[in-house]
C-alpha cells in the first residue's frame, strides 16, 4: 500500500525509475514542510515533488520519511504533517538515546499506534503507554505526544545501554523492561518467559524490520 505522504515525498529520494537530471532535488525546510501538509492537502503532490526535507541544513529523508508512512499505515486517523512531526520527534528522541529510530519507533506503534489519547485496559495512557505512577516519578505528562516519546526514548534507550555487555540482545532485554519491567529481567536474566512479553518482542521485531523495508521504496 502506498501512502499519500510516501507518493508526496518519496521522490525525495533517487530511484532507477526516475532520472536523476528529471526531477532535482529541493531542500524544504521540515517546518515548511509540515504547514504545506497542513494547509495545501490538495496542491502537495504538485508543490512537493522533489522535496528533501532538511533541519539545520542536513537532509532528514530517511528514516524520517519510513517512519512516517509506517505511522499513517498503522493509524490513517493521524494526518500527514501530524505524522511528520511525530516521525521527527521520534528519530530525534531515537537519535539523542542511542537507539535505531525504525526500532524506537516499532515500539511506539506497537505500544499506541501514535495514539496520543490510547488507554490501555491496565490503566497505561498516551503516545508511550506510561503508567500515571511512572510518568509522575519521571515527571512527564503522558498525554503530551512529544514530551513522552523524548521520555520514552530516555528510558528505552537507557535500558538498553545497561544491557549491552550483559545479553546478546540488549534491545530485547530492553523492550522486556519496558514491557514487564527491569526487576523481571533481573529475576530472569534476561527476557522473562511470559507469553505477553515475548510476542511483544517479536512484533516489534517485525514492525522493525518493516520499518527498515520502507526505506528501501521509492
Amino acid at each position: 500500500m502506498r501512502l499519500s505522504l510516501g507518493v508526496t515525498l518519496a521522490l525525495a529520494a533517487c530511484t532507477s525509475s526516475i532520472p536523476h537530471n528529471a526531477r532535482p532535488a529541493t531542500p524544504v525546510h521540515l517546518e515548511r514542510l509540515v504547514t504545506m501538509l497542513s494547509s495545501e492537502p490538495g496542491a502537495t503532490a504538485d508543490a512537493l515533488k522533489g522535496a528533501v526535507p532538511i533541519r539545520d541544513g542536513a537532509s532528514v529523508t530517511w528514516p524520517l520519511l519510513a517512519i512516517a508512512r509506517a505511522i499513517l499505515h498503522t493509524n490513517p486517523r493521524i494526518g500527514q504533517a501530524q505524522a511528520l512531526l511525530l516521525a521527527d520527534a521520534t528519530v530525534q528522541s531515537a537519535t539523542a538515546n542511542g537507539l535505531p529510530p525504525e526500532f524506537f519507533a516499532a515500539t511506539m506503534l506497537q505500544e499506541s499506534a501514535y495514539d496520543a489519547g490510547a488507554v490501555s485496559s491496565a490503566g497505561a495512557v498516551g503516545i508511550a503507554q506510561f503508567m500515571p505512577e511512572t510518568a509522575g516519578a519521571i515527571g512527564v505528562d503522558p498525554w503530551d505526544p512529544f514530551a513522552a516519546l523524548a521520555a520514552a526514548g530516555a528510558l528505552l534507550g537507557g535500558y538498553a545501554y545497561a544491557y549491552r555487555s550483559r545479553y546478546a540482545d540488549a534491545y530485547a532485554a530492553a523492550l522486556a523492561a519496558y514491557n514487564a519491567g527491569p526487576l523481571a529481567v533481573a529475576h530472569y536474566n534476561g527476557v522473562p518467559p511470559y507469553a505477553e512479553t515475548r510476542d511483544y518482542i517479536a512484533l516489534i521485531y517485525d514492525r522493525w524490520a518493516r520499518i527498515v523495508s520502507y526505506e528501501a521504496m521509492p
